[in-house]
């Protein structure tokens, strides 16, 4: 009876020792990273948060883009429209149609990486032997960086409206690495998506006035020098 179990373990584990078998799974990338893209992103919002659009409220507007050449020129503009339109300018496609023309430009539209580390670098000594390089904390840093241009002039007078200006921002992504423990990650990029996955809306009511315009004077009266007003005529003053 023993003889039997035996035989019937022996001939069960050959047969599973024959039996293999594997699963495998195919992955890509993009070929720009989603980090990427997001601390693009990231720092356009961010530095559209430094205009004051309130004035375009009411108006006819058209953005011309011909100035305009950066990475991701369609979220730039898309952020741009969708921030008039929320502060209750209407687009239009023609110039020979709007009331007011918002001209953009771009400073410059990319990413940066830094690199820092605690530890011994990597020594070559006597008789072709090395000492390898020792990390024992290390930093890894990548920014983001939009600055964006405008300018707003009446379409029929070009009399420019307002100063106008430049929007500069950044945003970051820092990874720190500790005796072989990490990533722990840092910066605005962990903030903006811990945000987002908070499940609430995000309202960012208030902005600073980096850029200033102003709504378009009455044909029949002459335009303010020095004046900025927002479309509920109240006078708007640089923080």
């Amino acid at each position: 009876m023993n003889r039997s179990r035996l035989c019937i373990a022996a001939c069960v584990t050959v047969l599973l020792g024959c039996l293999s078998g594997c699963t495998s799974s195919v992955t890509s990338n993009t070929a720009r990273t989603a980090k990427e893209q997001l601390l693009l992103s990231d720092a356009v919002e961010r530095s559209l948060r430094k205009v004051d659009f309130r004035p375009l409220g009411g108006q006819q507007v058209f953005v011309e883009e011909k100035y305009l050449e950066c990475v991701d020129k369609p979220f730039v503009l898309g952020s741009v429209r969708h921030q008039i339109m929320r502060h209750g300018g209407r687009i239009v496609d023609a110039a020979d149609t709007a009331d007011v023309v918002m001209e953009l430009r771009s400073g410059g539209v990319g990413t940066d990486t830094a690199e820092s580390f605690l530890g011994t670098p990597e020594i070559a000594l006597p008789g072709m032997l090395t000492v390898p390089e020792i990390r024992l904390t290390e930093r890894k840093t990548q920014y983001g960086y939009a600055k964006i241009g405008m300018v707003l002039y009446d379409a029929k007078t070009r009399e420019v409206l307002g100063d106008g200006g430049l929007a500069l921002a950044q945003s970051d992504d820092s990874n720190w690495y500790a005796f072989g423990v990490g990533p722990i990650q840092r910066g605005s990029l962990k903030h903006s998506v811990s945000a987002a996955n908070s499940g609430g809306p995000v309202r960012n009511e208030a902005f600073s006035h980096a850029v200033a315009f102003r709504t378009p004077s009455p044909r029949d009266v002459p335009p303010a020098d020095d004046v900025q007003f927002a479309s509920s005529g109240k006078e708007v003053t640089e923080e």
